[in-house]
Protein backbone atom coordinates (compact mmCIF):
# COMPACT_ATOMS: atom_id res chain seq x y z
CA UNK A 1 0.00 0.00 0.00
CA UNK A 2 1.26 3.14 -0.80
CA UNK A 3 0.28 6.73 -2.17
CA UNK A 4 -0.20 7.32 -6.04
CA UNK A 5 2.31 9.17 -7.63
CA UNK A 6 -0.06 12.13 -7.80
CA UNK A 7 -1.42 11.66 -4.38
CA UNK A 8 2.78 11.72 -3.32
CA UNK A 9 3.40 15.10 -4.81
CA UNK A 10 0.17 16.57 -3.08
CA UNK A 11 1.52 14.80 0.40
CA UNK A 12 4.94 16.38 -0.29
CA UNK A 13 2.87 19.91 -0.72
CA UNK A 14 0.78 19.57 2.60
CA UNK A 15 3.96 19.08 4.85
CA UNK A 16 5.95 21.60 3.14
CA UNK A 17 3.13 24.15 4.67
CA UNK A 18 3.94 22.99 8.22
CA UNK A 19 7.37 23.55 10.04
CA UNK A 20 7.10 21.03 11.91
CA UNK A 21 5.72 17.64 9.83
CA UNK A 22 3.87 16.13 12.68
CA UNK A 23 1.68 19.46 12.13
CA UNK A 24 0.41 17.82 8.98
CA UNK A 25 -1.07 14.20 10.21
CA UNK A 26 -4.39 15.84 9.56
CA UNK A 27 -4.30 16.63 6.37
CA UNK A 28 -2.43 13.82 5.09
CA UNK A 29 -5.00 11.47 6.98
CA UNK A 30 -7.29 13.48 4.66
CA UNK A 31 -5.71 12.55 1.50
CA UNK A 32 -4.69 9.10 2.60
CA UNK A 33 -8.90 8.69 2.65
CA UNK A 34 -8.98 10.19 -0.85
CA UNK A 35 -6.64 8.16 -1.66
CA UNK A 36 -7.34 4.48 0.07
CA UNK A 37 -10.82 4.97 0.87
CA UNK A 38 -10.23 5.00 4.82
CA UNK A 39 -7.80 4.48 7.01
CA UNK A 40 -6.26 0.67 7.84
CA UNK A 41 -3.76 -0.09 10.11
CA UNK A 42 -1.91 -0.51 6.51
CA UNK A 43 -2.81 2.81 5.68
CA UNK A 44 -2.12 4.08 9.03
CA UNK A 45 1.00 1.90 9.38
CA UNK A 46 2.42 4.06 5.52
CA UNK A 47 1.16 7.11 6.84
CA UNK A 48 3.32 6.63 10.04
CA UNK A 49 6.59 5.51 8.09
CA UNK A 50 6.08 7.99 5.20
CA UNK A 51 6.05 10.86 7.66
CA UNK A 52 8.41 9.36 10.39
CA UNK A 53 5.83 9.06 13.53
CA UNK A 54 4.66 6.00 15.16
CA UNK A 55 2.01 3.81 14.12
CA UNK A 56 0.20 4.54 17.46
CA UNK A 57 0.77 8.22 16.70
CA UNK A 58 -1.53 7.67 13.63
CA UNK A 59 -3.85 5.62 14.38
CA UNK A 60 -4.68 7.20 17.43
CA UNK A 61 -5.27 10.47 15.77
CA UNK A 62 -7.16 8.67 13.14
CA UNK A 63 -9.07 6.68 15.35
CA UNK A 64 -10.17 9.68 17.15
CA UNK A 65 -11.72 11.57 14.77
CA UNK A 66 -15.13 10.20 13.28
CA UNK A 67 -14.20 11.98 9.67
CA UNK A 68 -11.75 9.16 9.22
CA UNK A 69 -13.30 6.21 8.34
CA UNK A 70 -11.57 3.12 9.57
CA UNK A 71 -13.17 0.84 7.36
CA UNK A 72 -14.30 0.69 3.74
CA UNK A 73 -17.73 2.91 3.32
CA UNK A 74 -20.28 3.16 1.08
CA UNK A 75 -20.43 6.06 -1.55
CA UNK A 76 -22.21 8.50 0.96
CA UNK A 77 -21.10 8.14 4.54
CA UNK A 78 -24.55 9.22 6.63
CA UNK A 79 -23.68 10.35 10.16
CA UNK A 80 -26.63 11.22 12.52
CA UNK A 81 -25.89 13.20 15.61
CA UNK A 82 -26.72 10.97 18.88
CA UNK A 83 -25.39 13.59 21.75
CA UNK A 84 -28.08 14.63 23.95
CA UNK A 85 -28.95 17.98 22.06
CA UNK A 86 -29.99 16.23 19.05
CA UNK A 87 -31.07 13.43 20.88
CA UNK A 88 -33.83 15.34 22.83
CA UNK A 89 -33.96 17.25 19.58
CA UNK A 90 -35.44 14.18 17.83
CA UNK A 91 -32.23 11.99 16.55
CA UNK A 92 -34.11 8.82 17.56
CA UNK A 93 -37.17 9.51 15.02
CA UNK A 94 -34.29 10.39 12.41
CA UNK A 95 -32.23 7.21 13.25
CA UNK A 96 -34.92 4.60 13.06
CA UNK A 97 -36.27 6.63 9.98
CA UNK A 98 -32.71 5.78 8.25
CA UNK A 99 -32.60 2.38 9.58
CA UNK A 100 -35.38 1.35 7.55
CA UNK A 101 -35.52 3.10 4.46
CA UNK A 102 -32.36 2.07 4.10
CA UNK A 103 -32.87 -1.43 5.71
CA UNK A 104 -29.27 -1.06 7.46
CA UNK A 105 -28.02 -0.56 11.13
CA UNK A 106 -25.80 1.76 12.42
CA UNK A 107 -22.06 1.25 11.16
CA UNK A 108 -23.58 -1.03 7.82
CA UNK A 109 -23.33 -0.23 4.49
CA UNK A 110 -26.27 -0.98 2.00
CA UNK A 111 -25.82 -3.87 -0.12
CA UNK A 112 -25.22 -1.83 -3.38
CA UNK A 113 -22.64 0.19 -2.04
CA UNK A 114 -24.21 3.95 -1.99
CA UNK A 115 -24.82 4.58 1.65
CA UNK A 116 -23.52 3.84 4.72
CA UNK A 117 -24.95 4.85 8.03
CA UNK A 118 -23.28 5.38 11.24
CA UNK A 119 -24.52 6.99 14.70
CA UNK A 120 -22.25 9.23 16.44
CA UNK A 121 -21.58 11.70 19.25
CA UNK A 122 -21.85 15.39 18.75
CA UNK A 123 -21.13 17.02 15.18
CA UNK A 124 -21.16 20.29 16.96
CA UNK A 125 -24.15 21.85 15.62
CA UNK A 126 -26.29 21.61 18.86
CA UNK A 127 -28.47 24.47 18.56
CA UNK A 128 -29.50 23.19 14.83
CA UNK A 129 -30.85 19.42 16.21
CA UNK A 130 -31.64 16.67 15.21
CA UNK A 131 -28.65 16.92 12.39
CA UNK A 132 -26.76 14.60 10.01
CA UNK A 133 -23.73 15.10 8.13
CA UNK A 134 -23.69 13.76 4.52
CA UNK A 135 -20.14 13.07 3.53
CA UNK A 136 -18.97 16.86 4.24
CA UNK A 137 -21.88 18.35 4.50
CA UNK A 138 -24.30 19.45 7.37
CA UNK A 139 -28.21 19.12 7.36
CA UNK A 140 -29.97 20.31 10.09
CA UNK A 141 -32.86 20.85 11.42
CA UNK A 142 -34.02 17.22 10.33
CA UNK A 143 -37.72 15.67 9.92
CA UNK A 144 -38.21 12.33 8.11
CA UNK A 145 -39.39 14.11 5.00
CA UNK A 146 -36.15 16.32 4.43
CA UNK A 147 -34.25 12.85 5.32
CA UNK A 148 -35.86 11.35 2.18
CA UNK A 149 -35.14 14.25 -0.09
CA UNK A 150 -31.74 14.13 1.09
CA UNK A 151 -31.46 10.27 0.33
CA UNK A 152 -33.16 10.77 -2.97
CA UNK A 153 -31.10 14.12 -4.62
CA UNK A 154 -28.17 11.48 -3.26
CA UNK A 155 -29.48 8.44 -5.19
CA UNK A 156 -29.82 10.55 -8.12
CA UNK A 157 -26.43 11.59 -8.15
Amino acid sequence: MEFSPEALKQYEQIVKRYPDKRAALLPVLWLGVHEFGYISIEASDYIANLMGLSSSQVYSVASFYTMFPKRKIGKHHIQVCKTLSCWMGGAPKIINHLKKRLEISSGETTPDGQFTFTAVECLGSCDTAPMMQVDIDYHENLTTEKVDQILERLKKS
